[in-house]
């Protein structure tokens, strides 16, 4: 969950203090918000960023602080594309023009504006496109000096690496746009050159929007064929989310409403796949575990209301597991 809450893209005692309680939590894996992998990438001027090596010591402090709490440190890679430059949510969202304080040129696949009031992106060319592979290979070198044990690749939620898989907002005529082989080509180009840095011992997740909910948009077919690719390639884990690449899109949002497309994509292809989306209770999520609908359950909002959701869990479901010792007074007998 983006915190907003950086300046120049370095983390602060607030990102340590939000991360790490996840960890005393009890959490098994804690990945971070969306790190951009450029000053372009960015969703807000606030966002939390990993493209410069200054950024590096900042976010060790954190994956030492919560490998040192018995989790695994995961990092979120992304660029935003043309949702890049808005305001924060709390200042209203909205798009920041090149030409205003704190905004820039956001890039794209096509010339195309997430919303009719936002500044057109620019469609990105093959230099532009080189950058951005080697922005997400930079990133990926510096995750592994940090610390970090697993790097998931963000290609959902209306973000660059998504906004090239959907015909709806990649209009392309090159070999980047047009049949689906052209439009997943990116994603498969940036997967490649990670994996030319990050060790084949550790995780590496790839998160997709399995559908855009709106015709003519990216399907769940569509994930079902790409999963399938990048088992072959090596991916280790499909996170699989829905939406936000269309900003009117009529999503029938409720308890789970997500886990049906993570249930698919595993039954179809056999990649390992992680469920998401309004998972609020551990009888929830122990279902969709026993019933084999997904093989990893992630948390986002619920963790912000409960940070210690794992211990509580644990308790709930009459499983026994050891609390910090610092807590353990607390503990239910």
């Amino acid at each position: 969950m983006c915190q907003y809450s950086s300046e120049d893209g370095f983390s602060t005692d607030w990102h340590l203090v939000h991360l790490g309680s996840r960890a005393v939590g009890g959490a098994g894996l804690i990945i971070t918000e969306a790190a951009a992998v450029s000053p372009e990438g960015r969703i807000s001027p606030n966002d939390l960023g990993i493209w410069k090596d200054e950024h590096i010591a900042g976010l060790k402090r954190i994956t030492q602080f919560i490998q040192q709490n018995g989790a695994v440190a995961g990092i979120q890679l992304a660029h935003a594309g043309r949702k890049a430059s808005t305001r924060r949510p709390w200042e209203g969202g909205k798009a920041i023009f090149p030409n205003e304080e704190n905004g820039w040129q956001t890039v794209a696949p096509s010339a195309i504006p997430f919303v009719a009031d936002a500044p057109a992106p620019l469609a990105l060319t093959e230099d532009g496109l080189e950058k951005v592979r080697a922005d997400f290979v930079a990133a990926t070198q510096r995750s592994i000096e940090a610390g970090f044990q697993v790097i998931e690749l963000h290609a959902a939620h209306g973000y660059l690496l998504h906004q090239f898989l959907s015909p709806l907002s990649n209009q392309r005529t090159d070999a980047y746009g047009g049949s689906f082989e052209n439009r997943i080509r990116l994603l498969l180009e940036v997967i490649e050159r990670v994996q030319t840095v990050w060790p084949a011992t550790l995780p590496l997740f790839v998160r997709i929007s399995a559908t855009d909910w709106t015709e003519g948009g990216w399907t769940i077919e569509d994930s079902v064929k790409l999963a399938g690719i990048l088992k072959e390639k090596g991916v280790d884990v499909l996170d699989a989310s829905t939406g936000g690449n269309v900003a009117n899109a009529k999503i029938p949002v409720g308890p789970g409403y997500q886990v049906p497309f993570a249930k698919r994509i595993k039954q179809d292809t056999g990649i390992t796949t992680a469920a998401v989306g309004l998972i609020t209770t551990a009888s929830q999520a122990e279902e969709i575990l026993t019933t084999g609908q997904a093989d990893l359950i992630l948390l986002a909002r619920e963790f912000l209301r409960d940070p210690y959701f794992p211990l509580h869990a644990t308790h709930d479901l009459g499983d026994e597991t050891v609390w910090p010792i610092q807590y353990e007074r607390a503990k239910p007998r």
